[in-house]
């Protein structure tokens, strides 16, 4: 091997002693070759390099685009008002049905139209008296009689008192005539009251109002036929005194007490109006866990009974996070958030929940107000996922 390296060079050297210009161009031409096999070389290194920093960048960019971004909010600690959201019926807090209290008859004027105010006494209705005026005639007639048969039986009595001393009666004549004249007296008593009673029964034909009131409801015309057995003939409200008949879950009936204040608002009106409960139901509804909180109203127009309103009753205060509806989930293992920890992952956390205002919910367990809590989209998130917090303001 040695050897045949030995001849070649050898006879390189003798060429190129022999021929120096032939030597010369191999040299340029072996150069040239050279050079372009580098250069090529060269090229495809860069572009591998150029090809690999591409598509690192590439899957970044990816991996950065796949990153949801969150919105995140730190509600804090502070004193909530409490309040306890509830629905109901309006009604007249006491309602007093008017009816026949007499025999009845026939309707002849009936005075007063629902929405009027009525004081104590006052007549609502008249019915026909015609038969009783002459019933009360007859007796007043037999209330005479029976004071000129006393009157007669007592001058008896007199004369014989005066006729006994002579001799002329005797006296158990005397005792007859005195038995006489009491039963004489007695007859007029007995004419008397049932006199009395007549007028009685004739000024129970007036319907009247049983207390002062606002009129609800008129349920009798005139030539109508009443008795006992008619039923209401009008509804009074005591005093124009109005209620709420709140629905409220057994939870929250809990925590409230008589006297807590309350605002009401109508349906159909931008109106509210101030109250306070003053009797809370002793009982549940088994069917719907309701009990009935009645919240005390003024007198107002827009108070109508039968209508239909909504309240906020208060119901003390807590100090708690707040945070809003969109915030807190639930599932088979109860009520949790979600909280981005320092490695901005997806981290649940069990909460326990408890008033309910108009801006949240207040988080009585499992949070210190301090955290990162996903605000809304948390059904799409799941535990260890990687996001991108944006803070936000809580409502």
């Amino acid at each position: 091997m040695n050897f045949d390296t030995r001849i070649s060079s050898d006879d390189t050297a003798l060429s190129d002693e022999r021929n120096p210009l032939l030597g010369d161009a191999d040299r340029r031409s072996r150069i040239l070759v050279i050079a372009g096999i580098v250069a090529v070389l060269a090229v495809i290194v860069g572009v591998w390099f150029l090809t690999r920093s591409g598509g690192a960048g590439e899957g970044a960019n990816a991996a950065k685009a796949q990153v949801p971004v969150v919105s995140v909010v730190s509600p804090g600690s502070g004193t909530i008002a409490g309040q306890i959201n509830a629905t109901g019926t309006l009604a007249a807090r006491r309602a007093l049905p008017v009816g026949i209290p007499g025999e009845g008859g026939q309707i002849v004027r009936v005075l007063v139209e629902p929405g009027q105010w009525v004081r104590q006494g006052q007549v609502l209705a008249i019915i026909d008296r015609s038969v009783q005026v002459q019933q009360q005639a007859s007796q007043g007639a037999q209330v005479q009689v029976a004071r000129a048969n006393a009157d007669l039986a007592e001058a008896n009595y007199q004369r014989a008192l005066k006729l006994v001393d002579k001799g002329f009666i005797s006296k158990a004549d005397v005792d007859r005539l005195r038995a006489t004249r009491d039963g004489a007296y007695a007859q007029v008593r007995v004419a008397g009251a049932q006199l009395g009673v007549l007028r009685a029964q004739s000024a129970r034909l007036n319907v009247v109002a049983p207390a002062a009131g606002l009129v609800l409801e008129r349920r009798v015309e005139p030539g109508q036929v009443v008795s006992g057995g008619s039923g209401v003939l009008f509804s009074i409200a005591k005093g124009g005194e109005m209620e709420l008949l709140a629905q409220v879950g057994e939870i929250d009936l809990a925590k409230l007490a008589t006297g807590v204040s309350a605002e009401v608002t109508p349906v159909g009106s931008d109106r509210t109006f101030g109250g306070q409960i003053w009797q809370v139901a002793p009982v549940i509804d088994p069917q719907s866990r309701q009990g009935t909180a009645r919240i005390a109203l003024a007198y107002a127009p827009e108070l109508r009974p039968g209508g239909f309103a909504g309240a906020v009753i208060n119901a003390g205060s807590l100090v708690a996070p707040l945070l809003p509806e969109s915030a807190i989930l639930s599932d088979d293992k109860g009520r949790y958030v979600y909280v981005v920890d320092s490695a901005n992952k997806v981290r649940r956390r069990a909460v326990k929940t408890g008033l309910v205002t108009g801006q949240g919910v207040a988080v009585i367990e499992g949070l210190n107000g301090a955290e990162r809590v996903v605000l809304r989209a948390g059904g799409f998130l799941n535990p260890g996922d990687t996001v991108k917090p944006q803070a936000a303001k809580a409502n």
